[in-house]
């Protein structure tokens, strides 16, 4: 398997189809077993958005939505929205970048729960902002039964959109996510009552959510904030701010640059300032 791509600047990332198929080539001649998948799913295909209908159709086709089927509305959201591509390599390359546990692009293509969940709903997104709801409801289900990951279609997400795990995670409809955020395992983004209406969160470019964090109402989290690891957070939080406990509260301002980027998911000192 191919060693880590330097990345640079967003005008240097190397090219996410050509890294692919590199590292499924090497994949393939050092693991011949999973040879087949890795031609099937990469190495058969002319481009990253073909490779990425192949994916998510064999990974959410079932006996009322036949794989081909599910396939073909994929490619009519791809081909009718190249932005959606341009999201899924800027999501690939978030992955690579932030997980340290990642050996290069073909992990998470194949593999990783919170990058196809991702996937499938910006294809959920897309149909469900054509009019197509009940579709895009049945991919919001279908992805929850698959990787455990419930994201209402209406949401909306930016790209370089980094989801670890993924398992528990749950974005209501109204929630809004930036582009670079990162989030783990357990997050929430809900409502607090039975209101209709604007009733989810805003979470801003760069932030970072920490596992099991839960941020809930119709409150903004700011640019590069932190939430930090099973917090519970129910008032806005500034922009480049941590918060953390159950409510949460305010921990520190400015917390590190760039979180999101960093995984940096410690507090400042004054939060440790006491004795066990």
């Amino acid at each position: 398997m191919a060693k880590h791509l330097e990345v640079v600047t967003q005008e240097t990332t190397p090219p996410v189809w050509a890294a692919l198929r590199n590292q499924a080539e090497h994949a393939a001649k050092a693991e011949p077993a999973l040879a087949s998948l890795l031609n099937a799913v990469i190495l058969s295909h002319d481009n990253i958005a073909d490779a990425l209908t192949f994916q998510l159709a064999r990974k959410l086709g079932d006996q009322e939505m036949r794989a081909m089927t599910a396939r073909e509305f994929a490619a009519d959201a791809f081909n009718s929205d190249p932005a959606l591509i341009a999201a899924a390599e800027a999501d690939l390359m978030a992955v690579f970048e932030r997980d340290p546990a990642t050996k290069g692009y073909v992990q998470p293509f194949l593999f990783f729960k919170g990058f196809l969940a991702l996937q499938t709903h910006r294809v959920s997104h897309w149909l469900w902002s054509q009019g197509r709801e009940t579709l895009a409801f049945y991919l919001q289900s279908r992805a929850s039964e698959v990787f455990q990951v419930d994201i209402n279609p209406a949401a909306r997400i930016g790209q370089g959109v980094f989801i670890d795990h993924g398992t528990g995670i749950v974005i209501g409809e109204t929630a809004v996510v930036g582009d670079d955020v990162s989030m783990l395992h357990g997050v929430t983004l809900g409502g607090t009552g039975a209101e209709r209406g604007d009733r989810h969160p805003k979470i801003g470019k760069g932030v970072l959510l920490g596992a099991g964090s839960k941020v809930l109402g119709n409150i903004t989290v700011g640019d590069y904030a932190k939430v930090a690891s099973g917090s519970v957070v129910l008032k806005p939080i500034p922009p480049h701010c941590t918060a953390a406990g159950v409510p949460a509260r305010i921990v520190n301002c400015p917390t590190c640059e760039e979180p999101a980027r960093t995984m940096d998911h410690t507090l400042a000192d004054v939060v440790y300032d006491y004795v066990i």
